[in-house]
């Protein structure tokens, strides 16, 4: 998730629509001419499949950094220009990348019981997107999701109200989930990114030994074992202490 995945693409579109319009229009028309001419008289048609194939490809292998209107259309083998036919703007494009997704993911069975139906949906959210780095960088951009998707809000809402929360409270419950399954995720990435670099040094939690027992007394007995007890770190079972926590909270309560 890039600052030039909305910045910087929206320019690209205000700069089409307006200063650019005249300029992009002329160049755009001998550019389809100059494509009819080799392709044998027709311009090649672009459709709106090739386009999400196409950005999820580079999203999977490159992430959103390399993701650009420009360089979707190079790939396509048309101009941005053209892009913009088909779709308003770079969120639109995630957008649809991800709507192609969520409609392949089977929905896990839930239980009848709310508080295990809110725990079982968290879960199934977290190990859903464990398997879709990309789509978790999307997601982390803000504001960018898929209404396929939105039954797990629903169903998270709907039973932590079913448990006695208010609508706000139920609110806030999901929002401190998705939260935590997305900050565990992105988490993830980031170590299994820092892996890959031979020259690595774990600075945290070597630097745990050279504590000063007087100033960090905890931290200092703990010392060598921190890494061994971190390693046996479960996310499905912190999920149902979080769970257990947000759905334990007096109804009054805001």
């Amino acid at each position: 998730m890039d600052n030039e995945s909305v910045t910087s693409e929206t320019g690209d579109t205000a700069g089409d629509a307006t200063g650019d319009t005249a300029g992009d229009t002329a160049s755009g028309t001998g550019e389809a001419r100059a494509e009819g001419r080799r392709g044998g008289g027709r311009p090649r048609r672009l459709e709106l499949e090739t386009i999400v194939g196409t950005a999820r490809r580079i999203l999977e292998e490159e992430g959103t950094a390399a993701l650009s209107m420009r360089r979707l259309a190079k790939e396509v083998g048309s101009t941005p220009m053209a892009l913009y036919r088909h779709v308003r703007d770079k969120d639109e494009l995630l957008i649809l990348v991800l709507t192609g997704v969520s409609k392949t993911l089977p929905r896990p069975e839930l239980p009848e019981e709310p508080r295990e139906r809110v725990y079982v949906t968290a879960r199934h959210m977290y190990e859903a997107l464990r398997e879709l780095p990309w789509a978790v960088e999307v997601l982390s951009l803000g504001e960018l999701t898929d209404r396929h998707a939105l039954w797990i809000v629903e169903e998270i809402v709907d039973s932590a109200m079913a448990c006695g929360l208010t609508e706000r409270q139920a609110v806030h419950a999901y929002r401190t989930l998705w939260h935590y399954v997305l900050g565990t995720l992105t988490f993830q990435a980031a170590l299994a990114h820092r892996s890959q670099d031979p020259e690595r040094r774990p600075h945290f939690p070597d630097m745990l030994s050279e504590l000063d027992a007087s100033e960090l007394p905890r931290l200092a007995a703990l010392g060598g074992r921190w890494q061994a007890i971190t390693d046996a770190y479960d996310v499905a079972d912190q999920l149902r202490a979080l769970v257990d926590g947000l759905l334990g909270r007096p109804s009054a309560s805001n």
